[in-house]
This record gives structure tokens, sequence and C-alpha cells, in this order.
């Protein structure tokens, strides 16, 4: 298919690499254009021509640290000033792998301001002009983590739990302004971060890397990891028309793993 989004404008975090970028070339393959966010401006800039160059799409680039709120005030009116925002893509975030006593609270809050308060500062900040238009899509980027409970990641797993809690509460509030509220729960995806992630988990387990990443995808009944595009193509639904009634979703999207 093409052309699902044209006409769209989508805000994506994290967009410099991995999921976010992902999730940019697909939503750009469908016609939408973009406004991308992360921390590096350079690489962020260089993504963003690539794109435009490839998709012949609108590409605007808001670089900035999500955790700050007022930086994100600036970004967010800066990048309104454009045009309007017809989707947010909330998707930056960080992991750090410890036994919950190894965790030093700098580490825990850390990973707790990205993925928790680096979601509510931009969701707040578009929000109101999606509700004047009538109409938006909020899509969160959450986990299996958000879903169980796991060894080694507590304050990751705190803060994938309350992204999707976050994600049910805004649905129901949403719902009267016709601005659809849904999450994505990957479990692991092969990008720069799941490398690390495994890395993490193999020291936290006292084993190799190359070990661990064998008893993942020993886990799951696929056997393998999920490809970035993958989750992008999830992504794109729900940013379609086609997705017109589904709100308040946490879609798992994970080969199987949870059912067993």
């Amino acid at each position: 298919m093409a052309d699902r989004l044209r006409g769209k404008t989508a805000f994506i975090t994290g967009a410099s690499r991995g999921i976010g970028r992902a999730i940019a070339e697909a939503y750009a393959a469908e016609g939408a254009g973009l406004v991308l966010n992360a921390r590096d401006d350079a690489r962020l800039a260089a993504v963003a021509e690539e794109i435009a160059r490839d998709y012949g799409v609108a590409v605007r680039t808001a670089a900035g640290d999500i955790t700050d709120r007022e930086a994100v005030c600036l970004l967010v009116e800066r990048a309104l000033d454009g045009g309007p925002v017809d989707v947010l893509v909330n998707n930056a975030g960080v992991h750090k792998a410890r036994r919950f006593l190894d965790y030093s609270f700098e580490e825990f809050r850390e990973v707790i301001e990205t993925n928790l308060y680096g979601v509510l500062h931009i969701t707040q900040y578009l929000l109101p002009a999606m509700i004047a238009r009538g109409r938006g899509r909020v899509i969160n980027l959450a986990s299996t983590a958000g879903k169980w409970g796991s060894r080694n990641q507590s304050a990751y797993n705190a803060s994938k739990h309350a992204v999707v809690g976050l994600t049910r509460c805004l649905a129901l509030e949403m719902a009267p302004h016709n601005v659809l509220v849904n999450a994505i729960c990957p479990w692991i995806v092969d990008t720069d971060m799941a490398t690390g992630f495994i890395a993490e988990h193999a020291a936290a387990n006292g084993i190799e890397p190359a070990q661990m990443l064998d008893a993942f995808k020993a886990a799951v009944p696929l056997k393998r990891m999920i490809k970035p595009a993958e989750i992008a193509a999830l992504a794109v639904f729900l940013a379609s028309d086609d997705a017109g009634y589904v709100n308040g979703q946490s879609w798992a999207i994970d080969g199987g793993y949870t059912m067993i």
C-alpha cells in the first residue's frame, strides 16, 4: 500500500536511528510529512535529508532533549509554526539493566525521566492543538516490559508500565475529542539499543553477550528478534484511517513471547 498517510504530518521522537527512523521511513513511504526529534542535531539533520530525498516528502527537524520540559515547549512551538501535527509517536527511550539494589538513584531517575516524563512533556504540549482541531493520534512505544515483570530491569519495567497506564487514561480522556491513543509493546527489536540491552543483561547474569542473545531467542516461539520495519508497519496502521476505531490498546508485537 501507499498514500495511507498522505496529507498528515507526524512528530516522531528518537527518530535518528532504530525504531524511530524505521517509523519515519515507513510514514514517509505512505506520504506523511515529518517532524523528527532526537538529541543529536547533526545526525538528525542527515537522517531528515535522506528521507526527504528518498521519499519526496516534507521533513522538518526539532532537535532537543525531551527530558528538558522548557526545551520541549520551545521545540513544539517551532514545530507547530510549520503547520499542524496529526500524529505523535513517542518513541525515544533508554534502557539500563541492573539488579534493583544495584541501581543508583541517578540511573533509575534517568530511565524514568526519559521513558515516562519525556512522553509527558511532549504529549502535554502537542495535545491542545489536536483537541482544537478535533482529531489526532498518539502512539506510545512501550514494551512487553510494560505488561509483566522481569529480572534486572525494574527501572525500565516501571517506566513502561507507566506508559501503558498513561496510554489507557489518555485514551479515555481524549476520546471525546477524536484523539486516539494507543501503545505498541515490542519484545526485543534488532537495533543498536538492543546490542547494549543484551550486553547489560549478560553482565547481570555473568555470561557472554552471545549466550544471552541465544537465550533471548530461545525464549520466543519465533526464535528471532523483531525487525524495526515490523514495528513500523504497526505504527503505520495505528496512524491510518484503517485504525479509526482503535483506542486505548497496548499492542504486543512479540512473536508469541507473552503467551508462554
